[in-house]
């Protein structure tokens, strides 16, 4: 008796985290605080079989999904091709923030504040622009 109780708790245990990773918010971590969108049909989907067989883990996993707005698809009209932004690369290969807000603005047509002092610059890698298929220059 002890091994089946033990057996039926490790297997709703299983269930129940798999039903609470099932949700666009770990699947889809880069559409994190959108606002509003199309919804997607998969994560609705998986959130609604969570909500068939766990009511409480599902209903989780639609507040969250959109609470971050991981839930609505990416919008296309704000994205630029990398080969574009390879024209804010300079020569020693520092990106041009000037040249970044141009391309952004003639691209998307947003202007963005990339002179503000508050603004968090990360250093890539070698890899990363090997990702996107750019090379260094310098």
């Amino acid at each position: 008796m002890r091994m089946r109780s033990r057996l039926i708790g490790g297997a709703l245990t299983v269930t129940l985290l798999a039903q609470l990773s099932a949700c666009g918010t770990l699947f889809f971590p880069d559409r994190r605080g959108q606002i509003e969108g199309r919804i997607d049909p998969l994560v609705a989907g998986l959130n609604a079989i969570g909500v068939l067989f766990y009511v409480i883990p599902g209903l989780i996993a639609f507040g969250v999904d959109f609470a971050t707005g991981a839930i609505y698809l990416p919008n296309d009209e704000y994205s630029v091709a990398p080969e574009k932004l390879q024209e804010a690369i300079g020569e020693d290969g520092q990106v041009d923030p000037a040249r970044l807000k141009a391309i952004i603005e003639q691209e998307i047509g947003l202007s963005l504040p990339l002179d503000d002092p508050r603004l968090i610059q990360h250093n890539g890698s070698i890899e990363q622009l090997a990702a996107y298929g750019l090379r260094p220059a310098g």
